[in-house]
């Protein structure tokens, strides 16, 4: 990346946060890095500080960059933000990818440019050993076992592997496909697409069912890794509009919101990559 402030300080990123507030004429909070057990205890205070300030703004802009993570403080968050705030929309400059795109999918609006991306919602669990895996993968790969043998087509290995494999484990990989499924279709249809009132080719009334129908759509699509193929797998805002038939604000239409977002990312990513930060949150009381 081009160093584009030499010597920048945290005064320095601060000072575009307000820039970008301005801007949105709203209240900024800045998530980077994974979402882990836990965080959602630091996030909860940050934003009740934040919602005490007499400049507080009806709405919130959540500026995030997320490899992913966990579910459940995802569950928390989304509680927290709405608590504080009537609107609730998301900044994609990069990435936010399995957790974190089931995040996005509770705002309002996502804003994203062609670089952003978004990934297949394929929820991470912890297994007996501590280490985080990909739920869907474990499941898929199960499944193909499974077909194996229906066809008495199973390598020994394959068999030592199923006959070993912890049931209570694999119900833990299909419970956790199963509530990030049900989070996105809840948030979707209470918040994306609560003003989805008329249908834009015949101008009849969209339904409630109409609007859980085409979320449980989305949802399955984006957990379909036979679709994906992989974990990480980026979806860009071309892949999001035109096959998943979702609304994004694409900000590069507002050179100036596009330049700001663009100048504050960089610099953002610099002075956390300097001080070799893990995670990092920022509003304009606290960094």
């Amino acid at each position: 990346m081009v160093n584009k402030l030499e010597g920048l300080n945290q005064s320095a990123v601060s000072d575009l946060l307000a820039k970008l507030e301005t801007k949105l004429n709203a209240d900024v909070f800045t998530y980077y890095g994974e979402i882990v057990n836990g965080v959602e205890r630091e996030v909860k205070d940050i934003i009740e500080n934040l919602a005490k300030d007499d400049k507080k703004h009806r709405a919130l802009y959540v500026f995030l960059t997320t490899p992913g993570g966990s579910l459940i403080p995802v569950q928390r968050m989304v509680d927290i933000l709405r608590h504080f705030y009537e609107e609730v929309n998301f900044i994609i400059p990069d990435y936010a990818y399995s957790a974190g795109t089931i995040w996005c999918m509770s705002g309002d609006n996502i804003y994203m440019n062609y670089y952003s991306s978004l990934g297949p919602i394929d929820p991470q669990v912890q297994t007996k050993d501590g280490n985080l895996v990909a739920a869907l993968g474990y499941l898929d790969k199960i499944n193909e076992m499974l077909e194996k043998a229906n066809r008495n087509d199973l390598t020994q290995a394959e068999f030592l592997i199923l006959k070993d494999f912890d049931l209570a484990e694999l119900r833990s990989y299909e419970q956790a496909k199963e509530l990030a499924v049900d989070m996105l279709k809840k948030w979707l249809t209470k918040y994306k697409f609560k003003d989805w009132v008329t249908h834009s080719n015949n101008g009849k009334p969209v339904t409630e069912a109409e609007k859980e129908a085409r979320a449980l759509e989305i949802a399955n699509m984006l957990s379909d890794n036979n679709v994906w193929k992989s974990h990480g797998r980026p979806i860009g805002i071309q892949v999001l509009t035109d096959e998943l038939h979702l609304k994004i604000v694409d900000f590069e239409q507002d050179p100036e919101l596009n330049s700001i977002i663009s100048e504050y990312y960089d610099s953002l990513t610099e002075y956390i990559q300097s001080h070799g930060y893990r995670f990092f949150f920022q509003t304009r009381l606290f960094i």
